[in-house]
């Protein structure tokens, strides 16, 4: 348990300064790294890691993907748009194909592609939060709230009233009441969070209705892809992604949620459903 704390803790650290800098070019080389990490421990734990050329487009992909964001936010490298270096990823992928045609199949070429460029969207998508101005801290935190607290809620109902095991064979520590109470209490903590930005710190106003509904639905999507995670290190015989954080795991084992949360709440963001 120490081992867990001290590594939140560090993690924690890192964390606000990303978000101290979330306007800077270090801020999409911080979330390049958490994309290319991801990317890494997925291809390792797949088996796709032995590909090791394939392997090095997709992390020059989404390692290009994550930064190429801050030149264009300063009217840079307009020319060297997403069309070109992701038709140049492709385009590399497909020769590399033919190549090891003998050995890399096309299981293995769709997987690799399909993998990169989902991780690498629902990873952008932060960073495009990052770019909204004075409010891209406060949605960046709402949406990790969103993705990671959910499962406090599920842990204490969970352990108070857990009873029934919907999913036995995927993770059976869940319980259908522990998953009930992540999705309330995931709704009353972004509530929290919004009016403790909208209030207390005079930030802009929030659609409160919506917030907390948008709080229980991100339960439930981040759900599934932590099981969508889990059931990966079932079939491969892994107990955790990675050690880049002992006690936890790896990137995929914090992240796997946030794959499918973010992009959903960049969705409600953009539409102008969060924020007045």
């Amino acid at each position: 348990m120490s081992t867990r704390i001290k590594s939140a803790a560090v993690a924690i650290v890192i964390a606000i300064i990303a978000l101290i800098l979330h306007g800077t070019f270090i801020f999409n080389i911080f979330i390049g790294f958490i994309t290319v990490t991801a990317i890494y421990e997925i291809f390792k734990a797949t088996g796709m890691s032995i590909h090791k050329n394939q392997a090095v487009a997709c992390y020059i992909f989404a390692a290009l993907d994550a930064v190429m964001p801050a030149f264009y936010a300063h009217g840079l490298l307009y020319f060297f748009s997403y069309r070109i270096y992701m038709g140049a990823y492709v385009l590399a992928m497909c020769i590399l194909y033919l190549h090891d045609h003998k050995t890399f199949k096309y299981t293995d070429f769709f997987f690799m592609l399909g993998a990169t460029v989902l991780i690498s969207y629902s990873l952008g998508t932060i960073i495009s939060m990052a770019q909204m101005g004075g409010t891209g801290v406060f949605l960046i935190v709402l949406t990790l709230c969103g993705a990671w607290l959910a499962d406090s809620g599920a842990y204490f109902v969970g352990r108070k009233f857990g009873k029934t095991h919907p999913w036995p064979d995927i993770s059976p520590n869940k319980t259908l009441e522990g998953l009930i109470g992540g999705v309330v209490t995931n709704g009353v903590i972004l509530l929290i969070v919004s009016f403790v930005y909208d209030v207390i710190l005079k930030g802009a106003s929030v659609h409160y209705v919506i917030v907390f509904f948008a709080g229980m639905a991100c339960a439930l999507i981040g759900l599934v892809g932590d099981l969508t995670a889990s059931m990966i290190k079932r079939q491969t015989g892994i107990k955790d992604y990675g050690n880049i954080m002992p006690g936890h795991g790896g990137v995929m084992d914090r992240f796997d949620s946030v794959l499918l949360v973010a992009p959903f709440m960049y969705y409600l963001i953009t539409q102008g459903l969060i924020l007045k």
